[in-house]
């Protein structure tokens, strides 16, 4: 079937549009247009509406063994949702997979990756996305503080041996790339370290953070990944020690690519009264100046959520502040984890300048292909927070509305008020669309070329940009209409996209023996089929670059 959006103002930064026309879609596929004498089998009259590719997330916690701990420990903060389907039994209520999936598809969001998944826990990471609605899926896999790498590095073994590993890894779990979480602090946590910073050694294995990504920063990119080493640094909402590790680590990349996750939570000085101040001219600045890296922002809005973070000493640190007063922090394998719950309130001076140096970097970073939206969700806030802070970005007068609304000591520490930008629909298509799909490595998706999959997202203009962006006018998933008017009208699944590159075969035999003496099982239990998820087709293996 050929399906036209007619007449609408095609936003596609990918391929230089920016203007009215059409978009044609055939086959689950974006295609050309068709010669004289063809007719469309459906028009989607766009008259008027601004026309983008699907929206991706690269960085949204919505899968996996933490978010799940999350819900037992705060029934409270859902409500009962609608009656799941029988073969689907992974929750009844609200935040469930069902919700996600529905809820990101009616704001024009179409891929997410869940960017903090463990190896030894894949499966069950997977068996949710299979069970989340409409958008397609890609995960992270984390290692850094696992075993057998930091074994390897201390004992001094071959890149190849390194990048085998890694490869095995990322291809039986799954996975679109690597995280790195604190390089070695778990590690070191389960020794009684309680603060770790970049150069510092984990005990008995002699092998420092720094070592630890280097290493990994080099596997990923000599096996072709195209997604970076994706880096959670140390100090995680130090003030002062967390811009000093991140400052490090950007310094660190020497040329190779590196991406640095929710920057805002290393953009803390120590400076003032109360010790706790903006850095984030300082920060925006070296991003800036180092091409290599690329950030995404981790902004904070207020309300209550809850923190999730395979970063277990950071977790156990910040337990105290928990709200309401419960936690749970968790130790096992590699990186173990916390959950803890949080409040950022408008009238805390800390929370209110945690929510402007986050919007600081969105708007100081010069390049919107370097720089990516996130609110680390839910650490920063739930991903339902998006439309207002695309109103922000968008409309200086939003942003000057809410410093009205905060304490008067909190808009003398940030630059805010004098920052003049204001993001254009062009750079909102690119931060959202053409620069995810190239930065993950997936040009099958955020544009509106020929060969691009169907996923489309149309906007109702308008001044309220918060309005515009909650509620998409029409979302197309692989061509098939999901959306209409913010509310979902059919009730499709998508794929999960993985790479699968080929390790060495002695290294799947030193596997076996490893698995076999440290855990008493064969590697095939850390494996992730493709029958067990219980839909056809379930992964979309992406390309490694050649």
């Amino acid at each position: 079937m050929l399906t036209q959006l007619k007449g609408g103002h095609v936003v596609d930064p990918a391929n230089d549009r920016d203007g009215v026309g059409d978009v044609f879609i055939e086959d689950g596929h974006v295609v050309e247009a068709p010669g004289e004498g063809r007719r469309p089998d459906e028009v989607i009259d766009c008259t008027g509406l601004i026309v983008m590719a699907g929206a991706i997330d690269i960085h949204s916690h919505i899968a996996g063994g933490h978010v799940n701990t999350a819900r037992l420990l705060l029934p409270e903060f859902h409500r009962a949702h609608q009656a799941r389907p029988a073969l689907t039994p992974l929750g009844q209520v609200g935040w469930t997979t069902e919700e996600t999936g529905l809820r990101y598809a009616a704001m024009g969001f179409t891929t997410v990756v869940e960017p903090a998944m463990a190896p030894q826990s894949a499966l069950h990471a997977h068996m949710e996305l299979a069970d989340t609605p409409i958008i397609d899926k890609a995960t992270l896999v984390v290692l850094g503080n696992d075993d057998l790498l930091m074994r390897m590095i201390r004992d001094g073994e071959s890149e190849a041996a390194i990048e085998d590993y890694v490869a095995w890894t990322v291809s039986n779990s799954r996975a679109l790339g690597v995280k790195c979480i604190n390089a070695g602090g778990s590690a070191a946590f389960k020794e009684n370290v309680r603060k770790f910073d970049f150069d510092d050694v984990v005990p008995d294995y002699g092998v420092s953070s720094r070592r630890i990504v280097k290493t990994l920063q080099g596997a990923v990119n000599r096996l072709g990944i195209p997604h970076p080493l994706h880096v959670h640094c140390n100090n995680l909402g130090v003030p002062g020690d967390s811009a000093a590790s991140i400052e490090a680590t950007i310094k660190a990349a020497e040329g190779l690519p590196l991406h640095l996750a929710h920057i805002q939570f290393y953009g803390y000085g120590a400076e003032g009264s109360r010790k706790f101040s903006s850095q984030g001219q300082h920060l925006a600045d070296l991003v800036n100046s180092t091409r290599e890296v690329t950030v995404d922002i981790g902004q904070v809005m207020f309300g209550p959520t809850v923190t999730i973070s395979s970063d277990e000493l950071r977790q156990f640190a910040g337990r105290g502040q928990a709200s309401p007063k419960k936690s749970i922090i968790m130790d096992h394998e590699g990186n173990g984890g916390g959950v803890v719950p949080m409040e950022y309130k408008q009238k805390s001076y800390f929370n209110a300048l945690q929510w402007a140096i986050g919007l600081e970097l969105f708007l100081l970073i010069e390049d919107p292909t370097r720089v990516f939206f996130t609110t680390d969700h839910p650490n920063g806030a739930p991903f339902t927070t998006y439309p207002d802070i695309f109103a922000l970005l968008m409309d200086r007068g939003v942003r000057q509305r809410w410093l009205d609304a905060l304490p008067k000591s909190v808009v003398k520490m940030t630059t805010l008020p004098e920052i003049e930008r204001e993001y254009t629909l062009k750079e909102i298509a690119t931060m959202t669309r053409a620069a995810p799909a190239r930065l993950l490595g997936t040009p099958d998706r955020g544009h509106l070329g020929k060969g691009a999959v169907g996923d489309v997202a149309v906007y109702r203009p308008g001044e309220d940009k918060a309005q515009m962006f909650g509620r998409a006018a029409y979302v197309l998933k692989d061509g098939q209409l999901v959306v209409k008017d913010g509310a979902v009208v059919r009730r499709t699944f998508g794929r999960t996209l993985t790479l699968r590159p080929e390790p060495d075969k002695a290294m799947v035999k030193r596997l076996d023996r490893y698995f076999d003496e440290s855990y008493g099982l064969p590697s095939r239990w850390f494996e992730v089929p493709d029958h067990a998820l219980g839909r056809e087709n379930p992964f979309k293996v992406m390309p490694c670059r050649t």
